[in-house]
């Protein structure tokens, strides 16, 4: 996957040094939680097995204090590995998912180096040359796409040097086109559908197939992206026909020279028969596992070993020959062992937790919290808390396995489904990440892009105000249904 250069980058440009890293932020929470196993009440609720969640859930009213068990430094150690195994608590392994997340890399990595997905969107561009207006909502729906069903992100890099000197030919500028990108892939990611690194991780964590609630998240994905569209289209046609009413107005000159001079050459760029047979497979394939959670009762394993005879499948039929396939796959599983690493950690803070039996305590302080609050005031709040942590930790899988398992039964409590709080979860941390400084995405983009943080901030607020407007108001109707 494309890494985000460390050249041209803007003076005002925030460094992403400055801040620690997913993992970093992790262990030292995990380091937190085994503190406050000495300071914390121990107890525990009573639970009762859940038919539909196939697991036992605790019994709001039914808390009582137990012995404390306090946790030391060997297990704060044991935690990370703990949490990819432990045969003591098998709700808590990460190492289904982990796997899942490398195998969904690999896959990720075949289909990359048969160069379909690249050429797919260089081809969609040549095409819609002359008539640059309409390739903004065709680039942002293809973007979003990419976004709902596997959370495209670091992915899109590559695309910003394609698509903004087109659009600064057309009149438009270098912020237009960083806009079509992010937010086209942004917007996806908020309304995730079938995103194995956002619904289907939270989902698990959560106790409940990803299936659950899509038509929810189909809603926000639409109601977002032609938000999104008439925003950005707004936006471009004031530039083109003002261009002192660009917020990079100031860079005109400078941003035409750096890009249409390094405009690549697209022209020739097209789909082959073979690549849009491996775009169909591809397109195929997250079908088929909404199919199977759906209606086969499948889960991690199952989808694992899909997305293992797919890339088998489109490595074949690419010819990428034994040596090829074997680097593509490895490489791409590669760049999500972070992910799979913080999933891991991240499940290390609920082993602590749960070990030193303070988990059932947090959730009673919550119950308290929540009581007396009606279930559409707990479902907005829920999003505002999801959007607050996201800030602290940027990592969609690391949130979402560290905050589900406290945020879903806390949810029961509240008469709130849980699909809901996955939604809350998926759509405040999706809104965030378009403008967290600690995402790599977001700084690369706008990185490449020569967009100054501080006027993307200024351009994108309005949207995201509008964003979580719409993710707030359809929370609130589902619970009302």
């Amino acid at each position: 996957m494309s890494q985000a250069p460390d050249r041209d980058i803007p003076a005002d440009q925030p460094a992403l040094g400055r801040f620690p890293t997913a993992y970093t932020i992790l262990f030292l929470l995990v380091i937190l939680m085994a503190v406050l196993t000495w300071v914390i009440p121990a107890g525990e609720y009573t639970r009762t097995p859940n038919d539909a969640l196939g697991r036992d859930v605790p019994v709001p009213g039914t808390y009582q204090l137990v012995e404390a068990s306090p946790q030391n430094l060997f297990h704060v150690l044991m935690a990370p590995v703990a949490g990819f195994y432990d045969p003591a608590s098998y709700e808590a392994n990460a190492i289904d998912v982990s796997l899942f997340v490398l195998i969904v890399g690999g896959f990720l990595g075949v289909v990359t180096a048969t160069g379909a997905i690249t050429t797919g969107v260089a081809s969609a561009m040549r095409k819609m040359q002359g008539r640059e207006k309409w390739m903004i909502p065709i680039m942002m729906a293809l973007f979003a796409a990419g976004g709902t069903t596997y959370g495209m992100a670091e992915e899109t890099l590559a695309f910003y040097v394609l698509l903004i000197p087109i659009l600064i030919a057309a009149g438009y500028d270098a912020l237009t086109g960083v806009a079509v990108i992010m937010l086209g892939a942004g917007v996806g990611v908020i309304g995730s559908t079938i995103n194995p690194f956002s619904t289907a991780i939270a989902s698990d964590a959560a106790g409940i197939p990803f299936t659950q609630g899509m038509g929810l998240r189909f809603a926000i994905l639409g109601l977002c992206w032609i938000t999104a569209v008439l925003f950005v289209m707004r936006y471009a046609e004031r530039v083109r026909r003002d261009p002192s009413l660009s917020l990079v107005a100031d860079m005109k000159a400078a941003n035409e020279a750096h890009f249409l001079q390094r405009a690549p050459q697209a022209e020739a760029t097209a789909l082959t028969p073979l690549q849009i047979v491996i775009l169909l497979l591809f397109a195929g394939t997250f079908v088929v596992m909404v199919w199977g959670v759906s209606s086969q009762d499948w889960w991690m394993a199952e989808m694992s070993a899909l997305f293992l005879g797919s890339s088998l499948v489109i490595g074949t039929l690419a010819w990428l020959g034994e040596k090829q396939f074997t680097t593509a796959f490895v490489n791409g599983a590669r760049d999500l062992l972070g992910v799979a690493l913080v999933i891991g950690l991240a499940r290390g803070i609920v082993i602590i937790m749960d070990q030193g039996r303070i988990t059932d305590t947090f959730l009673y302080t919550f119950e308290g919290w929540i009581a007396g609050m009606s279930d559409i005031a707990f479902v907005n709040a829920l999003f505002g808390v999801e959007a607050l942590m996201s800030f602290l930790v940027p990592s969609t899988s690391g949130l979402a396995v560290l905050s589900m398992p406290i945020l879903a039964p806390l949810s029961d409590f509240a008469g709130v489904s849980r699909d809901l709080a996955v939604t809350a979860f998926q759509t405040a941390i999706g809104i965030t990440n378009l403008v967290a400084p600690t995402y790599a995405v977001v700084v690369g983009g706008l990185a490449i892009g020569r967009v100054p943080y501080n006027r993307w901030l200024r351009f994108v607020w309005p949207l995201l105000l509008i964003f979580s407007l719409i993710s707030m108001a359809l929370l609130s109707a589902a619970v009302m249904l």
